[in-house]
C-alpha cells in the first residue's frame, strides 16, 4: 500500500469561495489529491512538501468553461475578421492543414500557458483530427481537462479534410472516449463536440447526443455567438440556435454552449430550465466584434454560467484574468455599475465554472474533502493597499501574479515556473510550427 502523500500550503490568506466575502489568514494541508484541512497554523505531517504563501493570496484553482488549445498556433494570425470569415479564411484552413506533430505542439503550448496563468481545468473544444495528441498534452503538463474532437459534415467553405460522415466520426470519438475519459486519476475526461449547427447536419448532432448520453460524457458546442449565424440558423431550421439545439436533445447538465450572445426571449428561460451551461466568453466576442452577451440577464435567468478564453486566434490570450476584468467592468455599459461584482465573477471563474463542468460537488472551492486544485497569488503593485481580495484579483490581477499552481494535489507551478515541462522549449517548438503552417498555408 502506498503511503499518503502531503503537501502544506502555508501562511496565506485563504480565500475558500464557500461564502462571499469569506477570506482568512490560514494554511491549506493536502492529502494525496484531496484538501485534508484549512485552519491556522498546521503542522506538517513527516515528509510533507511546503509552499510558501506569505503574503499571497490562496484561492480555488481557476476553471475555464470553453477554450481551443489547438488553435495556438493560429494566434497573431487571424485578426481583423468577423467570426464567419475568420472561420472560413483564417481557421479552417489552418486546422485542415494541421499535422498530428503541429497538434502535438499547439496543445502543448496552449496548455502551459493555462496553467501559468493559473487555469486548472478547462473544457477545451479540438479539431476533427489527430485528438488523441491533445489529451497526451494534458496527461504530460497535468492540467485538468475535458476535451473532445471537433465533428463536422457539412458548411459552406468548409475543406474537405474537415468533412467526416457521422458515423466514422463518432466511432473515432467512441474509440477516443474509451482510452481517455477517466485516465490520468479522472483528472481527463471526454466531452463529445460538434462545432455549430451550421457545420452539423441534424443526423450527426443527434448522433453526438446518444453517444453522449450512453457513455455520460459532456456536450459541447457554439450558439448564438455571431448575429449572421444566428440569422442563418433561423432561416435554415425555422427555430432560434438554443432552442433548436434543445429539441435535438442538446440540453442540460451535460451540456456547455459557448457565446450565446444573441438569444431570444425564451431561450433565457429554456436553458435555465434544462440546467444547460454557457460559457461566457467576453474577450473573443469583442475582439471578433460577435456582441456582448447579457450575463446579467443570464445569471438572473438562473442559466448556469462559467469564463472561458476561447483561442488563441480570437482573444488572444488564454488568460482567465482577462475574461474576469471583462465579466466585472464590460455590463456596466448596459445595466450600469456593479453590473455584476468582483465576487460573482470569481465564483465564475471557480465553483460555477466547475459545476458548469459537472465537477460542481467536489471542484472549485477550498474545504475539506474537495479536489486539491490551488493557485497562489502573489501581491503586485496594481493589489496596493490591500483590500477586497475579489476586486483586487478580479480588477487588478493578472498572470504577473501567479506564483504556484496545484492540479489534484501535484504543484505544477512553482515560483512561476513550469515544472511538468520545458516552457522555454515549447515556446520555441511552436514558434517553428507556427512558421512552417504559415508558409504552407501562404499567410503573411
Amino acid at each position: 500500500m502506498n503511503e499518503a502523500r502531503f503537501l502544506l500550503i502555508a501562511s496565506g490568506t485563504v480565500v475558500p469561495m464557500t461564502q462571499e466575502g469569506l477570506f482568512f489568514s490560514a494554511d491549506l494541508l493536502i492529502k494525496d489529491n484531496r484538501i485534508a484541512q484549512v485552519a491556522p497554523h498546521i503542522r506538517p505531517p513527516e515528509g510533507c512538501q511546503v509552499l510558501d504563501a506569505r503574503g499571497c493570496l490562496v484561492l480555488p484553482g481557476f476553471v475555464q468553461t470553453h477554450v481551443h488549445v489547438v488553435q495556438s498556433l493560429a494566434r497573431n494570425r487571424a485578426d481583423g475578421l468577423s467570426l464567419l470569415d475568420w472561420l472560413s479564411r483564417r481557421i479552417w484552413p489552418y486546422e485542415a492543414a494541421l499535422t498530428e506533430s503541429e497538434v502535438a505542439v499547439a496543445a502543448r503550448l496552449g496548455i502551459a500557458e493555462l496553467l501559468l496563468s493559473g487555469t486548472t481545468a478547462a473544457l477545451d473544444m479540438g479539431t476533427v483530427h489527430h485528438h488523441h495528441q491533445v489529451f497526451a498534452a494534458a496527461a504530460e503538463l497535468g492540467i485538468r481537462f475535458v476535451s473532445g474532437k471537433c465533428h463536422m459534415d457539412r458548411g459552406e467553405q468548409v475543406p474537405e479534410p474537415l468533412l467526416e460522415d457521422p458515423e466514422t466520426s463518432l466511432a473515432e470519438a467512441e474509440q477516443l472516449a474509451a482510452r481517455w475519459h477517466g485516465a490520468a486519476s479522472d483528472r481527463l475526461r471526454y466531452a463529445v463536440a460538434p462545432r455549430f449547427v451550421l457545420s452539423c447536419s441534424p443526423e450527426l448532432l443527434v448522433g453526438c447526443v446518444e453517444l453522449a448520453r450512453s457513455q455520460h460524457l459532456m456536450l459541447h458546442t457554439h450558439a448564438s455567438e455571431n448575429q449572421k449565424e444566428t440569422e442563418l440558423v433561423r432561416s435554415l431550421t425555422g427555430k432560434g440556435n438554443v432552442a433548436y439545439l434543445a429539441d435535438l436533445g442538446l440540453a442540460g447538465p451535460d451540456t456547455v454552449l459557448a457565446h450565446c450572445v444573441h438569444l431570444e426571449d425564451g431561450e433565457y428561460e429554456l436553458m435555465a430550465r434544462r440546467q444547460t451551461g454557457v460559457a461566457h466568453c467576453p474577450g473573443a466576442n469583442l475582439k471578433l466584434g460577435s456582441g456582448i452577451a447579457d450575463l446579467p440577464r443570464l445569471l438572473a435567468s438562473g442559466v448556469r454560467v462559467g469564463l472561458g478564453a476561447d483561442g488563441p486566434p480570437c482573444n488572444n490570450r488564454l488568460s482567465i484574468f482577462h475574461e474576469m476584468a471583462l465579466a466585472g467592468t464590460l455590463h456596466n455599459l448596459r445595466h450600469g455599475p456593479g453590473a455584476i461584482s468582483p465576487w460573482r465573477v470569481l465564483e465564475l471563474a471557480t465553483w460555477r465554472g466547475a459545476q458548469v463542468l459537472g465537477w460542481g460537488q467536489e471542484l472549485g472551492r477550498l474545504q475539506e474533502g474537495f479536489l486539491a486544485d490551488v493557485v497562489v497569488l502573489s501581491p503586485s503593485l496594481s493589489w496596493e493597499p490591500w483590500g477586497d481580495p475579489a476586486s483586487m484579483v478580479v480588477f487588478g490581477g493578472g498572470v504577473a501574479n501567479v506564483r504556484h499552481v496545484v492540479v489534484n494535489g501535484q504543484v505544477v507551478v512553482e515560483e512561476g515556473r513550469l515544472l511538468t515541462a520545458d516552457a522555454a522549449a515549447i515556446q520555441q517548438e511552436a514558434r517553428q510550427a507556427a512558421q512552417a503552417l504559415a508558409g504552407r498555408l501562404a499567410w503573411p
